[in-house]
C-alpha cells in the first residue's frame, strides 16, 4: 500500500476516534444540558448557544488558520486542535454556565486549526488521480464515528425520560477516553511523501529563507483574502453556506427534536442515539460510494453527485415537515404535525437521508478544493470552514427562536442556490481544462512541426 494512502487511513482513524466523542456529544448536548438544568436551576447553559459560540469563533479564527499553519504545519495544527476538543468534553464533568461557553470558545479556536490542517494534509497526500478516492475514504472513516458513540448513548439512555447525574458522568468519561485515542493517532501522523504537492513545512522554510517567518505569516493571510474574492470562491461560498446550515441542523437540532417529540412514545429520548447512528450510516454509505467506488461514480461528474445529494435532502426536509411538530426544536412537546401520531421509523429514515446527502456535498467539495485549488490548499480549506461555520453559527442562533417548518424552508431555498453555484463552478473548471488541453496539444504540435 502506498505511503500516502496509509497516511490518509491513519488520518481517518484519528478523526474517527476524536469525532466519535465530539459528534456524539454534539448530538446529545441539548438533551444533556436540559437535564442538567432540571437538576441545578442555577445552570443556564444552552446547547444551541454553546454550538453557536463554537462555530462563531471557528469562523473568525479560520482567517488566521493559514498563518498558524505556516508556523506549526498541518500535523502540528491538528494535534493542538485535537487537545481543545478533549478539554471541551472535560468541562461537562463540572457543569458551569461560564465554563461551558469558555470551553466552547476555546474549541472554536482549535477547530479552525484542526480542519484547516486536515484539508491541507489530505491534499498533500493526494494528487489529481487520488483526491476523490482519498476524500471519500476519509469522509467514510470520519463519519463512522457516528456509530459507536451513539450506540453507546442508545443503551445508556434506554427507558430514561431524564438523564441523571450518574448516567451523564459515565457517558462523558467514556467519550473523553475515546477522544484521547484519537489524539494519539493524530500525534503520530507521518509527513506526506508526494511529488505533486509541497508540504507546508517546506513552504515555511522557503519563506524564512527569503525574508523571515513573519513574512510567511503575512503572505498566508493575504493569500486567503485574495482567494476569497475570486469569482469561483465567491460562488462556492454560497454552497458552503448551505452545508453549514444543514450541518447544524442534522448535527445539533434534528436528533434532539426527535427526543423532544413525546408523541413518539416513551422511547423518544432513546431515539436520539438511534438517529445519530442512522445519520452515520448515511454518511458512511456516501463516503464509500464516492470514495472506494470513486472510479465508477466519478464518471458522472462532481455536479451530478451534488445534485443527487440535494434531491435526497429535499425529500428528507419534506418528510420531516410532515412528521415532526413545529415546536420540536424548543423542548419537550406533545404537539403533532400532519402525521398523527408521528412515525419513529420515518424519523430515522430522514436521519439516514440527511447523512447521505451531506456526504454527497462534502466529498465533492473536498475533491474540488484539493484538486482545483491545489496550489493554495490551506487558504481554500480555511475559507470553506470559515463560510460554513458562519452559517452554522447563525443556524444555531435562529434554531432557538423559529420553528421546524421555517427551518425547512430556509434549507430548501439555500440548498437550491448552493447546488446551482457548485454546478456553475464545476462547469467552469471543465471548460478551463478543455481549453488548457487544446492549448497544450496545439503547443506540442507546433513544436513537432518546428523540428
Amino acid at each position: 500500500m502506498e505511503r500516502n494512502f496509509v497516511n490518509v487511513i491513519a488520518l481517518g482513524f484519528g478523526f474517527m476516534f476524536l469525532f466519535t466523542a465530539f459528534q456524539t456529544m454534539g448530538n446529545i448536548e441539548k438533551t444533556i444540558l436540559d437535564s442538567i438544568a432540571a437538576d441545578d436551576p442555577t445552570f443556564k447553559g444552552d446547547g444551541y448557544t454553546s454550538l453557536a459560540v463554537i462555530y462563531g469563533v471557528l469562523a473568525i479564527c479560520n482567517w488566521l488558520a493559514p498563518s498558524a499553519l505556516s508556523i506549526c504545519g498541518p500535523r502540528g495544527a491538528m494535534f493542538i486542535g485535537s487537545i481543545t476538543y478533549c478539554l471541551f468534553m472535560v468541562s461537562f464533568l463540572w457543569p458551569q454556565t461560564w465554563l461551558l461557553y469558555a470551553a466552547s470558545g476555546v474549541l472554536g479556536v482549535g477547530a479552525a486549526l484542526i480542519w484547516t490542517g486536515q484539508g491541507t494534509y489530505l491534499s498533500n497526500c493526494s494528487d489529481s488521480t487520488t483526491i476523490s478516492r482519498n476524500s471519500g475514504v476519509f469522509w467514510a472513516m470520519l463519519q463512522a464515528s457516528m456509530f459507536l458513540g451513539n450506540l453507546f448513548v442508545y443503551f445508556q439512555f434506554q427507558g430514561k425520560t431524564h438523564i441523571d447525574l450518574e448516567t451523564r458522568q459515565l457517558v462523558f468519561g467514556v467519550l473523553i477516553g475515546v477522544a484521547v485515542i484519537g489524539i494519539i493517532f493524530l500525534a503520530t501522523l507521518r509527513k506526506s511523501s508526494t511529488s505533486v504537492h509541497r508540504s507546508i513545512e517546506n513552504i515555511r522554510k522557503e519563506e524564512i529563507h527569503d525574508g523571515g517567518e513573519q513574512d510567511g505569516i503575512t503572505d498566508a493571510f493575504k493569500k486567503a483574502i485574495n482567494l476569497f474574492f475570486t469569482s469561483r470562491m465567491l460562488l462556492l461560498s454560497l454552497t458552503f453556506i448551505y452545508t453549514g446550515l444543514e450541518l447544524s441542523f442534522f448535527s445539533g437540532v434534528y436528533s434532539p427534536s426527535i427526543g423532544f417529540t413525546l408523541s413518539l412514545g416513551e422511547s423518544s429520548k432513546q431515539l436520539v442515539g438511534l438517529s445519530g447512528i442512522c445519520i452515520g450510516i448515511g454518511e458512511v454509505s456516501g463516503g464509500v460510494l464516492f470514495g472506494l467506488l470513486g472510479s465508477k461514480t466519478n464518471k458522472f461528474g462532481r455536479d451530478a453527485i451534488v445534485i443527487a445529494g440535494f434531491v435526497v435532502h429535499i425529500v428528507s426536509f419534506i418528510l420531516i415537515f410532515l412528521n415532526l411538530p413545529d415546536s420540536a426544536p424548543f423542548g419537550d412537546t406533545k404537539e403533532t404535525a400532519f402525521l398523527n401520531p408521528p412515525i419513529a421509523s420515518l424519523a430515522l429514515l430522514c436521519s439516514f437521508l440527511l447523512g447521505f446527502g451531506d456526504a454527497c456535498f462534502n466529498t465533492q467539495i473536498y475533491a474540488m478544493l484539493g484538486g482545483e485549488f491545489a496550489k493554495n490548499t490551506a487558504a481554500a480549506f480555511a475559507l470553506f470552514k470559515f463560510t460554513q461555520s458562519v452559517a452554522a453559527a447563525a443556524s444555531f442562533i435562529y434554531s432557538s427562536h423559529i420553528g421546524l417548518s421555517v427551518q425547512m424552508g430556509i434549507l430548501i431555498v439555500t440548498g437550491i442556490i448552493g447546488t446551482a453555484c457548485f454546478c456553475i463552478v464545476e462547469w467552469s473548471c471543465r471548460r478551463q481544462k478543455a481549453r488548457d488541453s487544446v492549448g497544450a496539444a496545439a503547443k506540442l504540435n507546433a513544436e513537432i512541426h518546428s523540428d
